[in-house]
């Protein structure tokens, strides 16, 4: 669909306007995409640790409005205009009557109206250098601009009711109705039988800690592994690493209810650092397994678990990974006699992968059995509900929190 018969679109969004504060349901305008871009309807969204880092942030690249999210799943879909009444909101509700065709923008060849897609916060362009080697999943071609669009640096979302632009977030911002996203940014599922939930979590957590024990540690069978953080993308990585074979998996974590859920996803011991007594985590892990794993995961964001992670790892070749965010951007500090003793240290976005190659095979695992993704869904609730969804993140309450859109899904599991 050519982008200069496209229309606006006012749909609700959950608006950050202030540090911490609740989100505000209000009433957005989304723009038609312009060249490259995609406008989507979102199915449903889950809520990541990230977006919670964001929505406490005081100082760039925190920006306000803004709309957070960037977990989720939507097909392009068809709309009448026709107008309704929702509370205070005006809606435009779903039919099968092609009024206005859910659209993208020119020299977009790859998705059209239909396709299921994942929006993704990690480009690929398909082709830069990095995009074409198999080394970096790192798009040269698109930089990252906060609250912007990639190309044009602008925003496609203004409030409805003054037009004040609505910055955007992680090129996704899937806490609205609809959103625009550039095509480097979406990946499509083609026919995937996926159910939804599932497949909006294959946007950034799982993908993350799957792809970081398949793509970056690239784990032997037999190997040990420690996994520092388990929420999310470290319980992924210790489904990734029992994958791949690993035969001892060390999840350490000072919830000791995570034990539960990790055992049925491959952990096969527990560390709490309040028990170590005197000892250190990673002294208690070098006495586990005589010496240090051969691969350690740190998955919270925390410089200091970072070099206990390092610590953890084996002398000669042990591998330490980095997958969690710190905000600050502080140096971790790690001895240099230990590098040169043969122990190395990574990190990676999204886990490594590429996501328009590797998130359909992803997908395919899922629909095979190879990948349980039902024990990350914790919480279901409607959109009206997202300020619940946070308390419950921030309370460490949950994993992920599907938010479905119209709620229709929610109220249908009873959750």
């Amino acid at each position: 669909m050519e982008q200069s018969t496209a229309k606006p679109i006012r749909c609700r969004a959950a608006v950050s306007k202030a540090p911490g504060q609740p989100l505000e349901m209000v009433e957005v305008e989304v723009a038609p995409p312009r060249a490259h871009e995609v406008r989507v309807k979102i199915v449903c969204t889950s809520l990541c640790h990230t977006d919670l880092t964001f929505w406490r942030m005081k100082d760039f690249p925190a920006m306000y409005p803004s709309i957070l999210g960037h977990e989720a799943v939507g097909p392009h879909t068809k709309v009448n205009l026709t107008v309704g009444w929702h509370g205070n909101f005006r809606r435009r509700f779903v039919s099968q009557t092609p009024s206005v065709v859910e659209s993208v923008g020119d020299h977009v060849e790859e998705v059209a109206p239909g396709d299921t897609v994942v929006p993704v916060f990690l480009p690929q362009c398909g082709g830069c250098a990095d995009c074409l080697s198999p080394r970096s999943n790192i798009c040269s071609a698109l930089s990252y601009r906060p609250g912007l669009m990639p190309r044009d640096g602008t925003t496609r979302f203004s409030l409805a009711a003054t037009g004040e632009p609505v910055h955007g977030f992680l090129s996704v911002s899937s806490f609205a109705e609809y959103t625009v996203v550039d095509v480097a940014h979406v990946v499509r599922l083609g026919g995937s039988a996926l159910p939804p939930e599932k497949a909006c979590l294959l946007s950034c957590g799982v993908s993350t800690g799957v792809g970081a024990a398949w793509k970056v540690a690239a784990l032997e069978p037999g190997s040990t592994v420690a996994v520092f953080g388990m929420g999310t993308v470290g319980l992924a990585v210790a489904q990734g690493s029992k994958m791949r074979g690993a035969k001892r998996i060390i999840g350490v974590d000072l919830n000791p209810d995570k034990f539960e859920i990790g055992k049925r996803l491959g952990v096969t011991d527990f560390i709490n650092p309040n028990d170590t007594g005197e000892k250190t985590v990673s002294q208690v892990i070098k006495e586990m397994t005589g010496g240090g794993v051969d691969y350690s995961f740190e998955c919270i964001g925390s410089t200091s678990v970072m070099a206990e992670a390092f610590e953890s790892s084996r002398t000669g070749w042990g591998k330490t990974i980095i997958l969690g965010t710190d905000t600050a951007a502080a140096p971790v500090s790690i001895s240099s006699s230990a590098i040169k003793r043969g122990r190395s240290v990574t990190g990676a976005l999204l886990g490594g992968i590429k996501p328009k190659d590797d998130i359909p095979v992803l997908a395919q695992k899922c629909l095979d059995k190879e990948l349980e993704l039902d024990e990350f869904v914790t919480h279901r609730m409607g959109f009206d509900d997202i300020n619940r969804a946070f308390d419950l993140l921030a309370q460490g309450k949950c994993l992920r929190c599907i938010i479905w859109m119209d709620g229709a899904e929610q109220k249908k599991a009873g959750a």
